[in-house]
């Protein structure tokens, strides 16, 4: 009966575990959290954030309460008449991924019953006291048990290789504590008197009490036994006692199955086996084949098992699940799969020319050292003449002055509106001045800073400017409408001209400023011959507690 018994509940283990096996549950909680840190191992994640430690905190992990209940039976000198019933509460805790420790506390009762007779009991004092003297018996019990234990599980179905975590668990466990039990056997009738077994025995005496008849005996037992159990079973007088009841040292092991129904409950099929250190929890130390056998007292310990299905509840707050239902190996996959916190080398791309621009986009691989290039790494040619801008002497050639030559340089046409005032210089009517076109400098809306291009063009400008130190220049700037836009044209003005003295060395005595004039854009800057005009060098600025751009 018993290995069919253990036959059917590994058959059913095996078929919840292959029926779990396919159920995935996703990944694990997030090593970055610092929230599920306990404070004792903030600075191991302080490290491990810093890339200074390769390996993240513990997470603080829930406590798990669970409650069981199930069949009983004691494997004694006296066969269990059926199983007997049991509960059991237990706390657990997990240590680490694989090992953690449960608190369990247990109270179960069951019978036995003994269909062949026994007549060698004079060393049991229980049934001498109830006044048999030579008659056989039918050894019987009635125990309850109370017991105690701290526990180790182990499980290692959580650690996963080719898939995150499932909600399937197998667990061994093994541990000590104690035990009190009551042991009572029904050796006395409603009347007090012994009972009379005479007629059983003569039934069977017959047949030698075989083993197919044993239904019928314990079915005629059962008729006759009254089954108060009032008499207290043989207690070994050396035993220590706790609460009046004997109390012994136990050592427990056993195994089970957990099935996770979500984060919080799960529930476990599991087999418990204890072994107290008393052979007297069926209240007899003596074992018998049947009437005229020899008898001998046993020195092997009494056993009970609690085959049980439980409900288990992960408890806690700022905590990750209890972590016997984590995988270890989870943050190593996904970091390696998708990394979010791996240190990772920054990575060199080839840029022969070194223009800034690497050789797998550079659409120009042998532009010269220093020459500015676009995203594409092609030479820039801002005024688009053909000559690149670090060939080009004249920066911005106006198109009506293209073609050029080979330095960029264009030869524009005098505008036929000019002729008179070109006859007056000729004739020496207004100073001579041959600085040709200069500039127009664009700025960004509110913007009073000049672009690197706005540098580029003034720089062009500037060379310009030198070579012609007889021209003044005219800078002017645009828009009055409002006290802002007067404050900024003044401040675009002043960017211009500050430029060309602190930048380009130009004498600030050679310009003239101008601000807030009409017909022109407002986010632009002109620089125009100012040869013959009269102006300020230095104005002072109209508004200067007003907010400027940047």
């Amino acid at each position: 009966m018993a290995s069919k018994k253990y036959v059917s509940i590994l058959s059913l283990t095996f078929l919840l575990a292959s029926a779990a096996s396919h159920a995935q549950l996703g990944g694990t909680y997030d090593v970055q959290d610092s929230s599920v840190i306990p404070s004792k191992r903030l600075p191991q994640h302080t490290e491990f954030m810093a890339n200074n430690y390769p390996y993240p905190a513990k997470p603080r992990n829930q406590w798990e309460i669970g409650l069981q209940a199930g069949a009983v039976g004691i494997s004694g000198d006296v066969r269990n008449r059926f199983p007997g019933i049991g509960g059991a509460l237990h706390v657990r805790k997990a240590l680490g991924y694989v090992f953690s420790l449960r608190g369990q506390v247990g109270v179960y009762t069951t019978k036995g019953l003994n269909f062949q007779p026994s007549t060698d009991y004079s060393r049991n004092s229980a049934w001498t006291s109830a006044g048999y003297t030579g008659a056989p018996v039918f050894y019987n019990y009635k125990t309850n048990i109370y017991d105690l234990s701290l526990q180790g599980v182990i499980t290692l179905t959580n650690i996963r290789f080719h898939k995150s975590k499932s909600n399937f668990n197998l667990y061994a466990f093994g541990g000590i504590g104690g035990m009190i039990y009551d042991t009572k056997i029904d050796a006395k009738d409603g009347n007090g008197n012994a009972y009379d077994f005479t007629n059983i025995i003569n039934t069977y005496q017959g047949n030698g009490f075989q083993y197919k008849d044993r239904k019928k005996i314990k079915k005629d037992l059962k008729s006759l036994l009254d089954g108060k159990y009032e008499t207290t079973g043989q207690i070994d007088p050396g035993q220590p006692k706790l609460f009046k009841k004997p109390f012994r040292p136990i050592f427990v092991v056993g195994a089970g199955a957990q099935f996770k129904l979500n984060k919080k409950f799960s529930l476990a099929l599991e087999d418990k086996l204890t072994v107290p250190k008393t052979d007297l929890l069926d209240g007899n130390q003596w074992q018998e084949n049947g009437p005229g056998n020899a008898t001998a007292q046993t020195r092997d310990y009494d056993t009970y098992n609690f085959l049980s299905l439980g409900i288990n509840m992960a408890i806690g707050n700022k905590a990750v699940e209890p972590l016997w239902w984590l995988n270890p190996l989870d943050y190593a996959y996904n970091e390696v799969n998708k990394p979010r916190h791996m240190k990772l080398p920054k990575p060199v791309l080839d840029d022969a020319d070194g223009d800034g621009v690497t050789d797998q986009f550079d659409q120009e691989p042998n532009t010269p050292a220093g020459a500015p290039v676009d995203t594409h790494g092609v030479s820039r040619d801002t005024d688009g003449d053909g000559v690149p801008d670090y060939k080009d002497k004249e920066l911005v050639t106006p198109t009506q002055c293209q073609p050029v030559d080979a330095d960029g340089v264009g030869k524009c046409p005098p505008p036929a509106c000019c002729d008179s005032l070109q006859k007056l210089i000729e004739e020496g009517g207004l100073h001579k001045c041959k600085i040709g076109n200069l500039p127009s400098v664009t700025f960004k809306a509110k913007s009073i800073t000049l672009s690197n291009d706005a540098k580029a063009l003034l720089a062009s400008a500037a060379s310009q400017i030198k070579n012609n130190p007889d021209c003044k220049i005219a800078v002017i700037g645009y828009c009055s409408s409002s006290k802002s836009e007067q404050q900024l044209s003044w401040d675009r003005v002043n960017a211009v001209i500050s430029y060309m003295v602190d930048k380009e060395g130009i004498s600030q005595d050679r310009f003239i400023f101008k601000y807030g004039e009409a017909g022109g854009d407002c986010n632009t800057v002109d620089l125009q011959d100012g040869t013959g005009q009269e102006g300020p060098t230095t104005v002072p600025a109209p508004h200067p507690n007003l907010r400027r751009g940047r």
